[in-house]
């Protein structure tokens, strides 16, 4: 069983978008998926529901409870976690024995860069982490390439002491689906396939790690 950990000390980033997709991929390639939302807004939790009538649904877990591990069904093969907003390093330390990988949404912005340095000196001085035992990873969200900013911030977040494994271009796509319980992986259009190539790298990562 594979349990990934999607989080960030900023809000607005994209976590849960992040966190919705991954379980939505998971389920389509037909893995028995949970995914655990210790966010008091619901958003996961939310997109589940909606997500119940399909042959690919999610199945939702209050994360916000005490003892919501006990609740992961026997036969789940991943586990997405979808942090509460705003989370700090400390508060993740009680994560870090029950995951195998921490996702690390970044937008490309001089104010979420500096918002997330302090956040990502901290993560790396947690033993788990610094010992190598929960890889992580960082994911360049909404990003548009053509700018010269989200270039200068990639830049910025290539010295970041996390690897950078994935960019993730900025569409409406992601929302719009959001509300109907969907993900970027549900649908094969060509506008939406090349979307779908941004996750390849992020994909590959976590496989590798079970």
């Amino acid at each position: 069983m594979l349990k990934v950990l999607v989080a960030s000390s900023k809000g607005g980033c994209g976590k849960s978008t992040i966190a919705t997709n991954l379980a939505a991929h998971s389920a389509l390639k037909g893995k028995a998926t949970v995914l655990a939302d210790a966010d008091r807004q619901a958003s996961s939790s939310r997109w589940c529901e909606k997500r119940a009538d399909l042959d690919t649904a999610v199945l939702p877990i209050d994360a916000t409870r005490k003892n919501w591990q006990q609740r992961i069904p026997a036969d789940a093969e991943r586990v997405i976690i979808d942090s509460g907003a705003g989370i700090r390093a400390s508060e993740i330390a009680e994560f870090l024995d029950d995951v195998d990988a921490i996702v690390v949404p970044v937008l490309p912005s001089v104010i979420d860069l500096e918002a997330t340095q302090p956040f990502l000196a901290d993560l790396a001085s947690l033993p788990r982490i610094r010992k190598g035992k929960v890889a992580v990873g960082l994911v360049a969200n909404r990003t548009k390439p053509w700018t010269n900013n989200t270039q200068t911030g990639i830049e910025q977040i290539r010295q970041f002491p996390f690897p950078l494994i994935a960019q993730l271009r900025d569409t409406q796509a992601y929302s719009l689906m959001n509300g109907l319980g969907r993900s970027i992986f549900d649908y094969h259009s060509e506008i939406v396939r090349s979307h779908q190539e941004d996750w390849a790298k992020l994909l590959r990562w976590l496989n590798k790690l079970g």
